[in-house]
């Protein structure tokens, strides 16, 4: 399709602006190429294949590393600067947040090996079928005429 080539050259706004004239020509028009947008994700929205919840985890982790940054900790860890942070003057307060904390570490750290195994559990079902996909071509004796 040369007109989506071009369209996704000129970015969102060419998008926008081609569906908002789609609607003024003949709203059907302007209707299929709004669900055209969303679904295939040139908005943002939608779905976007696997790269977008990565790309989500990034720019959460960047966020988190900001946070981090801002308290004073730049040490490793959810709340590295935030367990040598100044005291709040209640022991029992300051033990309990320094194990919440940890737990939290252990969660994000958790989670991160999870996303890891999935994206190579991914990874290998994609190359098996391709190899699969392989051996079956190569299999296939070539027609001797």
């Amino acid at each position: 399709m040369p007109i989506v080539a071009k369209l996704d050259e000129f970015g969102r706004g060419a998008w926008i602006a081609f569906t908002v004239l789609g609607f003024m020509v003949w709203w059907p028009l302007g209707l299929a190429t709004l669900a055209f947008t969303i679904g295939s994700g040139r908005m943002g929205c939608g779905y976007a294949g696997a790269g977008r919840q990565e790309y989500r985890m990034s720019r959460l982790q960047e966020k988190m590393d900001r946070l981090r940054s801002r308290m004073g900790g730049e040490g490793g860890g959810f709340g590295g600067g935030w367990h040598r942070g100044p005291s709040s003057g209640n022991r029992a307060f300051d033990e309990y947040r320094q194990e919440t904390l940890r737990r939290l570490e252990d969660e994000q750290r958790e989670f991160h090996d999870f996303l890891g195994r999935l994206r190579m559990a991914r990874d290998k079902a994609e190359f098996d079928q391709f190899m699969a996909d392989r051996r079956g071509v190569e299999a296939t004796p070539p027609n001797a005429g």
